[in-house]
C-alpha cells in the first residue's frame, strides 16, 4: 500500500475530501496538522489512516519527527503534499529530506512563489506579461513610474493574496509607500492593468500535460475586497474558450507541474493595450501551483458536474483521468456577504427563493472572512442572466 502524507488536512475544512478520493484509491493518508485530533472534522479522521499533531508546524524539526514516525511505521513515503500555498516551501523541503522525487523539489517551487521568476518563465516561452522591477532605489522606481505612467503595483515578490500590496497613483503615493517599506522585504512594481481577473484551473499529470482544465472569473480584485471589507462574487464557466485553454496548457508545461493542482491569474484586457495587446487578450498576472482559495475546488465540482477531488487523486493514483463528467454544465456562482451590511434580502428569503440552486452555504472560516467575505451562498444555473440575478438578490443592499 502507498503512503500519502497530508500536511494540514484539515484546512480548510474541506480538504478531507482530498482524503478521502486518496484513501478511495487504495492509499494510507497520513495527516500533519497543528490541531488537536479532537478538532478536526470527523469526515477527515475517517479518510485518514493516522493523524500526527504538530503542535507548532512554524518549526521544521517538528514537522520532520512526523514524517520520520510515518516513515517508521508505515515505510517510504511516495508522496508529500499539503495543497495549500502556505506551506508549499516546507512541503518541499520535507520531500528533499526524506528523498520524495514525486513532488515539486525547492529549487522548482522558488518558481511557484516568486513573481519575478515567474515573469522570467512567461517571457521564455514568449507570452507577454506586465512590465515590473524589482523594487531597490527611489530612484529607480520613480524612473520606472515615469516610464509605464501611474497607476502602478507594488506587491512583495514571495506573497500570498493582498497582503501587503500598494497601488500607487501618483508621486506623493510612491514616496510615501518608499519610506514604508520595511527596506527588507523584496518587492515587485508592475504597471497597472485594466482588465478583468480570469483564473486557468485544474490539474496536471506527472509529465506537465493538463488532464482537467476550467476557469473563474472575478469581479473584484482581492486587494479591493480586503482594504474596503467588501462582500465577494465570483463564478465558474461551464465550458473554456479553446484559446485561453490553449494558452494555460502552455503555462503549465513551462512551469513543469507535476502531478498537483494550479490555479493562474490573468488579465483579460477591457481595452487595447500599446504594448501587451488588443482588447480580449489574456496577460498572465501570477501562478498559485495550488487549488484556488476557500471552497473552490466544490464551485469547480458544481460547475463541471464532476468531483475534482476524485480528478486529483486520480492524478496521483493512475496519473490520468478517469473522471466522467455529468451530461450538463452550468454557471456555478460564490456570492458572499458581510455581517455589519443592511441587506435587502434575508439568508431565509434567499434559501427559499433558490433552494433548488444552492448548492452550498455557511461562515467562512476566520482565516479566510478578509479575503473572501463572511457568509456565502454558492449556487449553480443554466445561463448567466440568472446568475448574475441570484447575485443581485444575495448582495442587494438596502439605502441607507
Amino acid at each position: 500500500m502507498k503512503n500519502f502524507v497530508f500536511i494540514s488536512p484539515h484546512f480548510p475544512d474541506s480538504y478531507w475530501k482530498f482524503c478521502l478520493a486518496l484513501k478511495n484509491r487504495g492509499y494510507n493518508v497520513l495527516g500533519v496538522g497543528d490541531a488537536p485530533y479532537f478538532e478536526i472534522p470527523d469526515q477527515c479522521k475517517y479518510a485518514l489512516t493516522e493523524y500526527y499533531c504538530c503542535n507548532d508546524m512554524e518549526n521544521f524539526e517538528n514537522e520532520k519527527r512526523a514524517v520520520q514516525y510515518f516513515c517508521d511505521k508505515y515505510g517510504n513515503i511516495d508522496f508529500l503534499e499539503s495543497n495549500n500555498e502556505y506551506w508549499l516551501e516546507k512541503d518541499a523541503e520535507l520531500r528533499e529530506v526524506f528523498n520524495i522525487t514525486s513532488g515539486a523539489n525547492v529549487e522548482e517551487v522558488k518558481f511557484y512563489k516568486h513573481k519575478s521568476l515567474q515573469k522570467e518563465i512567461f517571457k521564455k516561452i514568449g507570452v507577454k506579461c506586465a512590465r515590473y522591477i524589482l523594487l531597490s532605489t527611489l530612484e529607480k522606481l520613480e524612473e520606472f513610474a515615469n516610464l509605464v505612467n501611474y497607476p502602478i503595483f507594488a506587491k512583495p515578490d514571495n506573497g500570498v493574496g493582498s497582503h501587503g500590496t500598494f497601488k500607487i497613483s501618483n508621486h506623493e503615493e510612491l514616496v510615501y509607500f518608499y519610506d514604508k517599506w520595511d527596506k527588507k522585504t523584496p518587492y515587485i512594481v508592475e504597471e497597472f492593468i485594466y482588465g478583468q481577473i480570469v483564473s486557468y484551473d485544474g490539474v496536471s499529470n506527472s509529465k506537465g500535460d493538463v488532464i482537467f482544465s476550467t476557469s473563474n472569473i472575478f469581479q473584484t480584485s482581492m486587494e479591493d475586497i480586503v482594504k474596503n471589507n467588501l462582500d465577494d462574487m465570483y463564478y465558474c464557466v461551464p465550458k473554456i474558450d479553446d484559446e485561453f485553454d490553449a494558452l494555460g496548457r502552455k503555462i503549465i508545461k513551462a512551469f513543469n507541474v507535476k502531478t498537483r493542482f494550479f490555479h493562474v491569474e490573468f488579465f483579460k484586457l477591457l481595452s487595447d493595450h500599446p504594448y501587451l495587446g488588443k482588447k480580449g487578450t489574456y496577460i498572465p498576472l501570477e501562478t498559485n501551483m495550488r487549488p484556488a482559495g476557500g471552497y473552490t475546488p466544490d464551485l469547480i465540482d458544481y460547475a463541471n458536474s464532476i468531483s475534482i477531488y476524485d480528478v486529483y487523486a486520480d492524478a496521483v493514483a493512475y496519473d490520468e483521468n478517469r473522471q466522467i463528467p455529468g451530461d450538463k454544465k452550468y454557471f456555478a456562482v460564490a456570492s458572499s456577504r458581510r455581517y455589519g451590511v443592511r441587506y435587502v434580502h434575508s439568508k431565509e428569503e434567499i434559501i427559499e427563493k433558490y433552494k433548488f440552486n444552492i448548492t452550498m452555504s455557511g461562515d467562512y472560516p476566520k482565516a479566510l472572512r478578509d479575503d473572501m467575505g463572511d457568509y456565502y451562498f454558492f449556487a449553480k444555473f443554466d445561463n448567466i442572466e440568472e446568475m448574475f440575478a441570484f447575485d443581485n438578490y444575495v448582495r442587494g443592499k438596502m439605502n441607507e
